[in-house]
């Protein structure tokens, strides 16, 4: 007699010389991972021959790319396999004295990031690695400069590692991504992500950001309270903090019956962020009543500040200007900047402790949102 199985279940299978014990629910890729195992026990998969390629194990499995991979770098990991670039992938002799060590059961954590090395990153970086260090993790570190392409290479070292989580900064969240698919797989293989900073919103990800609503609010309201009513907002718009900073601009404005027009708001993209400084000073030239302006983030205002200054004006005397994040950057130079609070290293902490909670319990702790203070210095003039 047949006995149905439903998802959950727990069988056992009975055969002439083993008990085996089989989860229904298992991932496939793990299912894959322990056939092909067994396989390498038995010697169906020798020393010395490559196994199959992914094209034919997928053909085999009636699996993905990505769920063969996954299942083959499992095998990768525990030292069973190893991959010859150009060649293959082959048995390992367990027994020969040069072979390295089987990894030990120490997860590693994937990080993406848009960069790495400056502004605000390597503080959030900090803090991710001090937290996964003190719960025994590794940490998989990648960049994508804000470039889909980048962001791909990234995905696919990361799924060819066999990383146990992900923590992502989004690439140009503002934007269609073609990358989401993988996202999609990612999550439904079971691998948890958080995203940090921005969120595609096409996605149902967890998220750890400031809220920049607020951000753009904040800093706004500062140069309002100081009687500026004459605005200008510089803003990057293929990330999501840009259009969210817009909008606490916009809402700072319309609270307190400030004007806005489209030539008081200059935007830009990760590519053409080097022409911006030139829109706005030609925008100054030509509305010599702005005395107020809100940056979109430290880095931005800094770079305005020096052209300001080469062209032999002073702030805050001429121009009042706010940035935003409290950067390192914001107290560097002739102008300490006014400017909004962002955690970084605390964030980065969060981040790793939600990565961490989410594996070992098994439940995905809730989204944060930090709210935000501004950080006074000499950057804005009351009128």
């Amino acid at each position: 007699m047949a006995f149905p199985i439903k998802k959950g279940d727990v069988c056992v299978i009975i055969e002439t010389k083993e008990l085996k014990e089989i989860t229904v629910n298992k991932p496939k890729y793990q299912t894959i991972a322990d056939d092909i195992r067994e396989k390498i026990r038995s010697q169906h998969y020798p020393i010395g021959p490559a196994i199959p390629a992914e094209h034919q194990l997928q053909v085999n499995y009636q699996a993905s790319r990505d769920t063969v991979r996954k299942a083959v770098t499992i095998l990768v990991n525990e030292g069973l396999l190893r991959r010859e670039k150009g060649s293959g992938t082959y048995v390992n002799d367990l027994s020969h004295p040069n072979l390295p060590a089987i990894r030990p059961d120490r997860k590693t954590i994937g990080v993406i990031t848009t960069y790495i090395s400056d502004y605000i990153f390597p503080s959030i970086i900090r803090g991710i690695e001090l937290r996964l260090k003190e719960k025994g993790y590794s940490l998989l570190l990648s960049s994508t400069n804000n470039d889909y392409a980048q962001e791909e290479k990234c995905l696919e070292k990361m799924i060819d590692f066999g990383v146990d989580g992900l923590i992502v900064e989004p690439t140009k969240s503002n934007q269609y991504n073609p990358n989401l698919a993988t996202y999609v797989n990612l999550h439904a293989h079971n691998i948890p992500i958080v995203m940090i900073n921005a969120v595609y919103e096409e996605l149902n990800l967890p998220y750890i950001c400031v809220d920049d609503v607020e951000v753009g609010y904040l800093a706004t309201k500062e140069l309002i309270d100081k009687h500026h009513t004459q605005l200008l907002l510089i803003t990057k718009l293929d990330d999501q903090q840009g259009k969210l900073r817009m909008k606490g601009f916009i809402k700072a404005c319309e609270e307190n019956h400030i004007k806005i027009s489209s030539d008081l708001i200059i935007t830009f993209t990760t590519e053409s962020e080097p022409d911006v400084y030139r829109k706005a000073l030609e925008r100054l030239e030509k509305s010599p009543d702005i005395t107020g302006i809100v940056c979109y983030n430290d880095e931005v205002a800094k770079k305005l500040c020096s052209r300001i200054l080469e062209m032999g004006f002073s702030i805050p005397d001429d121009y009042s200007i706010v940035g935003n994040d409290n950067s390192s950057l914001s107290q560097i130079g002739g102008v300490n900047l006014s400017s909004t609070e962002h955690p970084k290293e605390k964030m980065g902490i969060a981040a790793a402790d939600w990565i961490v909670s989410t594996i070992e319990k098994g439940q995905p702790e809730a989204n944060l949102l930090y709210h935000t203070h501004l950080v006074r210095r000499n950057s804005v003039k009351c009128l």
